[in-house]
């Protein structure tokens, strides 16, 4: 007989290919799966008996992607429009990350905690700039039993205002701090259109660290220690490239000092995505909430404080970035199951004739792209460990790849209008001008979407001192990069 190692698990591979289906026909899994129809702004939940996908990824994406989450039995679509089911293969992928992220922060001495998941208007309403960023999303409890509350209760949308109160009864002195907390938790963010899952949820699973310190430079240093640990969720076990870069302020999050972010792009539709935040709050939190203290030289001082999360978009990005026309592409360090072992019988072959080639060699056809191979038994184990490894790095070179040829340098207008109708990730030079950004949006409004930015790179190309602004014409000061999002 022959053994075919299978890199990734074939199982998950939403079209099924050749091995999948001798796996699935030894009795693992049911041939009756559930499909997303695209009628309407919720897809209704359907039962099927095709295995494979109807779609290409090139031809329809938004098909293609719905097909790939539901079929690789990643996410169930549940009858509430923006809830879906999360299935155990996304759990376990979850897991994955959450075991790496949690005991990086751990090293930071960040505990964990858990505050609840409902906060009292007043306490909501206390930062204004906060509350109107999130006020459309957020969800209220009005009824108990058939009673309406008195006062209605909000279900977190962010915990800032949740816990901060509880921050200045802590925080006295500056032996309190830094105070450094984070809980994993789910969130509510009920109002948008056009749910998709993983990537716009009405409920979602994240992290959330809110930290703060006696210093500035403190707070700056965390912001960015925690955005390389984002970096290397994506870029070491999701296998996506990243772009860390600072948001601008049109695009900060509300009622912080300043935001950072890990940025990644979706090829196929030519739109950017928020990977994960790490914001600078600054003050403005400790002067509303007054997380005050006593300095060592006994002087009353207010805390600078942090924010930062990443969720289970990060998923959504993987299956996006990786998926293909059979279905689910796994990096190995988050895949349930990296190798599937196959027995092949031939039936009229001299079976001591394959048992003796079988003893010698198996053959190893890796998922990402299908290249087959025989290796020997003496050593097996060592040359699979490399050939995981391979097929880490070699997925994300191939997404590297893909996401750097969608990269376009544009000097006016006229580049930009064009490298955005060609669905491109746009580097452009900026003024960095709040009303030049709104004007972009203005001026970019169609059926796909606005133009915004996206993050200005930490990592800066040369600007020659005459250059200007693509969109304002005025004295550019920054390298932006622009585009369609999520």
């Amino acid at each position: 007989m022959e053994c075919i190692l299978c890199a990734l698990n074939p199982r998950l591979a939403a079209g099924h290919c050749a091995w999948a289906n001798l796996i699935m026909a030894g009795g693992k899994a049911d041939n009756s799966k559930s499909k997303a129809n695209t009628k309407g702004k919720e897809k209704e939940v359907k039962k099927e008996t095709k295995l494979g996908l109807s779609v290409k990824k090139d031809d329809n994406f938004g098909e293609w992607y719905s097909e790939v989450v539901v079929n690789g039995e990643m996410i169930e679509y549940y009858d509430i429009s923006g809830c879906y089911i999360l299935r155990p293969w996304t759990m376990s992928i979850w897991e994955v990350m959450q075991a790496f992220f949690d005991a990086e922060i751990k090293k930071m001495n960040i505990k964990n905690c858990y505050f609840p998941l409902f906060v009292s208007p007043g306490v909501l309403q206390r930062e204004k700039d906060h509350i109107e960023g999130f006020a459309p999303e957020v969800a209220w409890v009005t009824k108990s039993g058939n009673s309406d509350l008195d006062v209605p209760i909000a279900i977190r949308p962010t915990s800032e205002t949740v816990m901060y109160p509880y921050y200045s009864k802590w925080i006295r002195g500056h032996r309190d701090l830094p105070l450094k907390l984070n809980q994993w938790c789910n969130v509510v963010r009920w109002e948008f259109s056009n749910p998709t899952p993983f990537i716009r949820s009405r409920e979602f699973l994240w992290q959330e660290g809110h930290t703060a310190f006696a210093s500035r430079t403190e707070a700056d240093a965390e912001v960015l220690e925690i955005l390389e640990l984002y970096r290397r969720v994506y870029e070491e076990f999701l296998a996506v490239p990243v772009i860390k870069g600072q948001k601008s302020e049109l695009e900060k999050f509300a009622g912080g000092l300043y935001t950072t972010s890990v940025e990644a792009f979706i090829p196929n539709s030519g739109r950017g995505i928020q990977g994960a935040t790490s914001h600078c709050l600054g003050q403005n939190f400790a002067k509303m909430f007054e997380i005050n203290f006593e300095d060592d030289k006994g002087e009353k001082a207010m805390v600078w404080q942090n924010s930062w999360a990443y969720s289970t978009r990060t998923i959504g990005v993987m299956v996006m970035v990786h998926g293909d026309d059979k279905g689910l592409v796994l990096p190995p360090k988050v895949a349930a199951l990296q190798i599937i072992v196959i027995p092949v019988p031939y039936k009229d072959a001299n079976m001591q004739g394959i048992l003796d080639t079988c003893a010698a060699t198996v053959r190893a056809v890796r998922r990402d792209n299908f290249a087959k191979a025989d290796i020997a038994i003496d050593g097996l184990v060592e040359k699979v460990k490399e050939l995981m490894d391979d097929i880490q790095q070699s997925l994300f070179d191939t997404a590297k790849l893909k996401r750097d040829a969608c990269v376009v340098v544009a000097k006016n207008w006229g580049e930009f209008a064009e490298a955005l109708g060609q669905k491109k990730l746009i580097l452009a030079p900026w003024c960095d001008e709040e009303e030049v950004e709104k004007d972009v949006k203005a001026r970019t409004k169609g059926d796909m979407g606005a133009a915004k930015s996206l993050c200005s790179p930490f990592d800066q190309p040369a600007l020659p001192e005459d250059t200007l602004c693509f969109a304002s014409g005025k004295p550019a000061k920054k390298w932006t990069y622009w585009g369609r999002s999520y």
